[in-house]
């Protein structure tokens, strides 16, 4: 009886034989063999009609007009006239240089800014800190376009028009950011706070030995999208630069829209694709902490 009983568990473990209910043909994850391949398809056509409109401006960065609009699918014989007109005639390297710096200083301080005012809005106590919080939350509901006016006023009484001052001052502060952090150390747990005064650490050390390390996900994602949204900014600068020196990328591609009298689609869309490149690769640099960073709370 035994040895019987053995050689059936013998035969059934070698022949393998699968559960019953079970197909064969799923794998573990639940995807049928031999049918991955229209999902592919589908995400490889889903791909190229995102990337289309780029891939199109990059072909018309090659072509004259007259090769435009004759619907040519090849590239063109203009690039290098292209490139000259937009790179040393228009100085459109000088616009680039002016973004960058303004990028760089505007996400900085909004990050450091929003950073210390999660610190206070969470760590310490003072009188009116809910009043003063909604308040901070009620400029979330302002866009830029609404205060405009007080700000061309207040920035032209400081003497600081045609200047960096102008374009990175008044976007310091950020109400995103400070709400962003105040929510994220809010979600910390209260232990790290109690073992830093054991041995203590004053705010700011606590701040950077404790917090800020194990915050790089929200810092990260928060520096991508105030460097995209400064990079972008357009109708600001547009008012308060008149200095073609000192102009930003995005005034900088309005201006191409006339060159030697007439509109003329190559150089418009190399400077298009080119301006698009730091904050193309300022992404991919940052793309895995960026993603992170909204995944964090699954981690707690």
């Amino acid at each position: 009886m035994s040895q019987t009983l053995g050689s059936r568990w013998t035969n059934r473990k070698s022949k393998r034989e699968p559960m019953k209910g079970l197909n064969p043909g799923v794998r573990k994850t639940g995807v049928v063999r031999g049918r991955v391949w229209p999902f592919h398809i589908w995400l490889t056509i889903t791909a190229l009609l995102i990337a289309f409109p780029l891939l199109y401006a990059m072909l018309i960065s090659t072509q004259t007009n007259a090769e435009i609009f004759s619907f040519q699918l090849t590239p063109g014989s203009a690039l290098a006239d292209n490139f000259n007109a937009v790179w040393f005639q228009r100085d459109f390297a000088g616009a680039m240089w002016n973004s960058a710096v303004q990028s760089v200083i505007v996400t900085g301080g909004k990050t450091v800014l929003a950073l210390l005012a999660g610190l206070a809005f969470v760590y310490f106590k003072f009188r009116g800190k809910w009043i003063v919080f909604f308040l901070v939350l009620i400029t979330l509901m302002m866009p830029t376009e609404v205060m405009i006016l007080a700000m061309f006023r207040m920035v032209s009484g400081f003497g600081w028009q045609d200047t960096m001052a102008s374009i990175t001052v008044p976007f310091l502060a950020s109400a995103t950011g400070a709400f962003l952090f105040r929510q994220h150390f809010a979600n910390m747990p209260v232990e790290l706070l109690e073992a830093s005064q054991i041995d203590g650490a004053s705010p700011v050390k606590y701040l950077v030995k404790v917090l800020i390390p194990i915050s790089w996900n929200v810092i990260a994602a928060l520096f991508v999208i105030q460097f995209v949204y400064t990079w972008n900014m357009f109708l600001w600068p547009s008012l308060i630069i008149r200095d073609e020196s000192q102009q930003v990328v995005q005034v900088a591609l309005q201006t191409l829209t006339n060159i030697d009298g007439s509109l003329n689609y190559g150089p418009l869309m190399l400077a298009a694709v080119i301006a698009s490149i730091p904050p193309a690769l300022f992404f991919m640099a940052m793309q895995k902490p960026f993603m992170s960073g909204f995944s964090i709370g699954q981690d707690k």
